[in-house]
């Protein structure tokens, strides 16, 4: 029986939270409407303000512009050897590769 009795006291303990949890949720309820009611009202709203055109496009250049400066910063160009030179330089290796090859034919 003291089983039971502990039982019972368990239930209405139990019925006890059911009944403030639904108090708490009506409450909650309750807010959300209000709530809801505050957000839909048009008097509520941030008014918009027009823009004209021309405003629309120099906001627009003045948000573009870090990028276009960015970008106008070209990297340098790599040097470039004349003709002549290229000739000297193809030359050069030439008559080292001739020595290398009469080295080593001396060699066997």
């Amino acid at each position: 029986m003291a089983n039971l009795k502990g039982l019972a006291s368990f239930v209405s303990a139990l019925r006890v939270e059911r009944t403030n949890l639904t108090d708490r949720l009506t409450h909650v309820d309750a807010a959300l409407s209000v709530l809801g009611k505050l957000n839909s009202g048009s008097s509520y709203t941030r008014p918009r303000h027009a823009l004209s055109a021309s405003a629309r496009r120099r906001i627009g250049l003045a948000q573009k512009a870090p990028y276009a400066k960015a970008k106008r910063r070209a990297p340098k160009h790599k040097r470039t050897i004349s003709a002549a030179g290229r000739k000297r330089i193809a030359a050069a290796a030439r008559s080292r590769w001739a020595k290398f090859r009469a080295a080593k034919k001396k060699a066997a």
